[in-house]
Formats: structure tokens, C-alpha cells, sequence
């Protein structure tokens, strides 16, 4: 049993959690969707491109119950990502992790909702 983290803004987590399964833009625009294999590379992404959000959340994804197919792909730099080929199926989501800013290492997790 693996788990990878996907963020997301806040809005977007409670338009689709009604839902079976969510698309975000990426998926359409580039035919995955991102994800981060631990807390430290959603860390790093979080301080790449969401440093000016105060609005994000982490979903813990079990990838054994992914319904797409999970490709571990490098990126730009190298480093190896796991991309997601297809729709999130929301109950593949079994931790909701609030995203909070934290001085010293950037950004911290707080648990905001255990789903099972």
C-alpha cells in the first residue's frame, strides 16, 4: 500500500468532494495529473508554485485504489513524480491535509479530515 499527496485549492476539494471522481485543468492540459511521492516533494512543489496561496490542501491518495493508471515519470529537473493518467477518483483520497504556512520549513500539514 502506497500513498502519493495531490494539492489542490481548498474550492476546488469541496465542488468535487460531492462527486465520484475530479478533473483539474492539468489533466486537460497535459493528460495527467500531478502528484508528489512524499511530504518533502509536496513541500517542495508547495514552495515552487503555491508559495502565494493560503487557500491549499494535500490529498493522501491510496494508490491501490487509483482507477487510472499511476506513471512515475522524472520531470524537468530529473526528479521522479508520480502522474496520474485519468480522472482522481475521490475515494482513492483517504487523508485531507490543510496546507498551512509555516516560517520555518515553508509550510506544515495539518490533518483536517480522515475519509474511509
Amino acid at each position: 500500500m502506497a500513498r502519493i499527496f495531490h494539492l489542490l485549492p481548498a474550492q476546488d476539494w469541496n465542488d468535487a468532494k460531492d462527486g465520484q471522481s475530479w478533473s483539474p485543468p492539468s489533466l486537460a492540459a497535459e493528460g495527467f495529473i500531478h502528484c508528489s511521492k512524499d511530504h518533502d516533494q509536496l513541500r517542495g512543489v508547495m514552495q515552487r508554485l503555491f508559495a502565494d496561496r493560503t487557500d491549499m490542501l494535500a490529498l493522501e491518495l491510496e494508490t491501490d485504489n487509483l482507477a487510472h493508471t499511476l506513471v512515475w515519470e522524472p520531470s524537468g529537473s530529473g526528479e521522479i513524480y508520480p502522474h496520474i493518467y485519468g480522472p482522481l477518483n475521490l475515494d482513492a483520497a483517504i487523508v485531507v491535509w490543510e496546507v498551512l504556512p509555516d516560517g520555518a520549513s515553508g509550510f506544515a500539514l495539518s490533518e483536517k479530515s480522515v475519509l474511509s
